[in-house]
């Protein structure tokens, strides 16, 4: 029996469109809203339109409390995301993966047009609250349908897409905000950009059910027959080939395996046979990782660091930054080649080494007057470099890793919870960084060149390779590893074995309900 097609599409080519219409705007969202104010906040037209946070034209009287407020609003978007990511635990779940993306891009759409057309900082406020709330939930809900709608091979490839989308989206709104800040005056300098993310926001309304649900999903939820017609339409393959057979096999295997103790949140924090409690720390220490090792830093604030750091114009802040954040997108690539090539140990290792050396020299040339050229010329040299090394390893591949080593019963809320942290400490950056900037100037990259350091270090002794394995198998492989302090050396010594095992096990499946 074959699988209908969509559009014509099934396999390889179906995926692409679902990268293009579904992952490209979810993520360009992500990028395009998280960014989306840090340059407007020293229009003319902004200042005068939200007083409360102006710090341009602040007095030294008011400075510290205006740049606390300006803190907030920006951060305050987090707050929403937080909210939104935690909240697929339990929707993702409940509701199916491709109906709680379509009330995300809604909650995206609605908030947008509330910022775009606010005269209250106040309903500015609840717009960015509205925004960051969908955001959050597809930050944390895309990349498990990704996930688990990709074939083992090139898995990586598909999820570390989100991170280079996520730039994408850096980019439009640093080269949109420059565009519109040429016209110098009037409300047209910052409502525009805020309002052509809807564009995004309705391709993904209309797109999402154009789709298949995720097949992992039906079957958890028992919808063995659509299952099996989704997973082939995903694979490009007739029904009952062998290998949608297999993959099915494997699928039935885990949700077997994970129903024997029943699946509830508290066992997240339990070791076990599952070695839950290792998994999801190694997701927490991930999140927390791609916020402080300053890429937020770099993406939301590079226009302030160049103008209020650096000490450049207001124009030549925009048009650098619009450049470092498009260099980021170029470097992004990087990833795409290297994920499925040399796997998720080595570009973490290697990003996190790069961000660290980065914040040493950032810390070295900040630490001089604004008035030596030769370190503001060395400071933005590395804040690009900078961009290079992040996107190779935490603008996507975090989130890749963060799906592939949870178990299927607990993948969605594995997902959302360590998402959610991601979002915590984006709140803490985005609280933090106008204050910091004006008190302890160069001293503020020394904290983040700290926390990259211990990247590379954790990585080598804690994190298992998990690249060219099925999701069932890296389950498998957890569960089989003596401690969470073996892991990494167990992988590497039955690397190959554990997926002869895998299909003994499925055969023994099939058999049985033959």
């Amino acid at each position: 029996m074959g699988s209908s097609k969509l559009f014509g599409l099934q396999g390889h080519a179906l995926s692409r469109l679902q990268t293009a219409l579904i992952v490209a705007p979810s993520f360009i969202l992500f990028g395009y809203n998280q960014a989306g104010i840090g340059g407007l906040i020293t229009e003319d037209d902004w200042s005068a339109t939200f007083p409360e946070i102006d710090t341009v034209h602040a007095t030294a009287e008011n400075k510290d409390a205006r740049s606390t407020l300006q803190g907030f609003v920006v951060a305050v978007f987090v707050i929403g995301a937080l909210f939104g990511a935690l909240s697929c635990s339990y929707t993702g779940d409940r509701f199916g993966r491709r109906n709680v993306i379509f009330f995300a891009a809604i909650c995206t759409l609605v908030g947008e047009i509330l910022e775009a057309s606010s005269f209250k900082l106040a309903q500015f406020i609840v717009g960015r609250i509205v925004v960051g709330l969908g955001v959050g939930q597809l930050s944390s809900l895309v990349p498990v349908w990704q996930a688990e709608t990709s074939g083992a091979k090139n898995r990586g490839r598909h999820v570390v897409l989100d991170g280079l989308f996520i730039c994408v989206g850096y980019v439009l709104e640093s080269w949109i905000d420059l565009g519109f800040f040429e016209i110098h005056t009037g409300p047209a300098t910052w409502r525009p950009p805020i309002a052509i993310a809807c564009v995004f926001s309705l391709v993904l309304i209309f797109s999402i059910y154009l789709f298949p649900e995720s097949p992992r999903w039906l079957l958890m939820r028992g919808n063995h027959e659509q299952a099996r017609e989704n997973l082939a339409l995903l694979r490009g393959l007739p029904q009952d080939a062998d290998e949608v057979n297999s993959e099915m096999a494997g699928i039935e295997l885990s949700l077997e395996i994970t129903s024997t103790n029943g699946a509830k949140l508290s066992h997240l924090l339990k070791m076990g046979e599952d070695k839950l409690a290792y998994r999801f720390g190694l997701c927490l220490l991930l999140q927390f990782y791609q916020q402080m090792a300053g890429s937020n830093l770099i993406s939301v604030y590079a226009t302030i660091l160049f103008q209020e750091n650096l000490g450049l114009s207001s124009e030549i802040s925009r048009v650098l930054s619009a450049g470092a954040l498009t260099w980021k997108f170029l470097s992004s690539f990087l990833a795409f080649v290297a994920i499925d090539r040399f796997g998720r140990r080595a570009v973490f290792i290697v990003s996190g080494t790069g961000m660290a050396c980065c914040m040493v020299a950032l810390a070295v040339a900040t630490s001089f007057p604004t008035s030596n050229k030769a370190s503001q010329i060395a400071a933005g040299c590395f804040i690009y470099l900078y961009n290079m090394f992040v996107p190779i390893g935490f603008l996507g591949a975090n989130f890749l890793y963060c799906t592939e080593v949870a178990p299927l019963r607990l993948r969605m809320a594995m997902s959302s919870i360590s998402t959610a942290n991601h979002w915590a400490w984006n709140f803490v950056v985005a609280m933090v960084t106008p204050i910091a900037i004006r008190s302890i100037g160069w001293q503020y990259y020394i904290v983040f060149a700290v926390i990259a350091a211990c990247i590379p270090v954790s990585v080598y002794f804690l994190y298992p390779e998990t690249m060219g394995r099925n999701l069932e198998e890296i389950d498998l492989m957890f569960k089989q590893a003596p401690s969470a302090w073996t892991a990494v050396q167990y992988e590497r010594s039955t690397r190959g074995t554990i997926s002869e095992e895998f299909e003994e096990k499925k055969a023994e499946l099939k058999h049985s309900e033959g």
